[in-house]
């Protein structure tokens, strides 16, 4: 991580104040961690008690402030956004997944409902909060809104639809001063893809399609997602950029 943010300016984010949900562990919680090295005040959602605790714990976590919220339930988003004094960055990353289970109706729409519409119900509630600063907001998409995954027909729907999505609120919200992009992560190492990467056979197989021959860490997405909320892409909007190592474009 240090090697990433070291390449910024260390007060680039001092004043400001940056939400990320989806941040008790995994990528959401490395890009949290970024924008506190780097200044920010930074608020965490996550939706599980037991993980918000263990994060709050970690000393790597020291001036985060986590909070439980339920990016399905559209009145305690309203909420919790609206008692926020100000915000300058928002960065969407709650997000699940259910393999061979989403061809059911129930895990289908709960799929759908945090990892899309959590990203919409936060993105308006935040709206006048980002109009005030002329913020931004950075969504996250995944390899999965280009290629397709027979397993989890849900989690690719909804990754597509994030594309989408981040271009209709780029051009709803860009005459504001508002810009919305969105990151597509490819393999990373996280909890959700230990089974893969600890594979004999899926984890090397993985690593040889991209370009950049490796798995990606979570920490690979921290300066993507940094410079898409900074000065430095003050013309950059409506935009999905792959972070995958060239996974998504390998020939075979």
């Amino acid at each position: 991580m240090q090697e990433i943010t070291s390449t910024f300016r260390p007060d680039l984010f001092a004043g400001k104040r940056v939400l990320v949900s989806g941040a008790s562990t995994g990528i959401g919680a490395a890009i949290a961690r970024g924008f506190a090295v780097l200044g920010a005040e930074v608020v965490a959602t996550g939706s599980s008690p037991h993980k918000l605790d263990a994060a709050s714990a970690d000393s790597a976590n020291e001036g985060i402030r986590f909070e439980q919220l339920d990016v399905r339930d559209r009145a305690a988003v309203d909420a919790f956004v609206g008692a926020l004094p100000s915000l300058d960055v928002l960065v969407n990353s709650a997000g699940i997944v259910k393999p061979d289970l989403e061809y059911e109706e129930e895990p289908y729409l709960e799929v759908i409902d945090v990892n899309l519409n959590g990203a919409m119900r936060l993105s308006m509630a935040a709206y006048p909060l980002l109009k005030a600063s002329r913020g931004a907001i950075v969504n996250t998409a995944s390899m999965l809104s280009f290629l397709a995954d027979e397993r989890v027909p849900a989690y690719g729907a909804s990754k597509t639809g994030i594309m989408g999505l981040t271009r209709a609120l780029a051009h709803r919200f860009g005459a504001d001063g508002i810009r919305v992009n969105a990151i597509a992560p490819g393999y990373h190492k996280t909890d959700m893809t230990k089974d893969l990467w600890t594979h004999d056979e899926h984890g090397p197989t993985i690593a040889r399609k991209a370009a950049l021959k490796r798995w990606g860490t979570v920490d690979d997405l921290v300066g993507t997602v940094v410079f898409l909320a900074s000065p430095a892409s003050a013309f950059v909007t409506a935009t999905t950029l792959p972070v995958d190592g060239g996974y998504v474009v390998s020939g075979w």
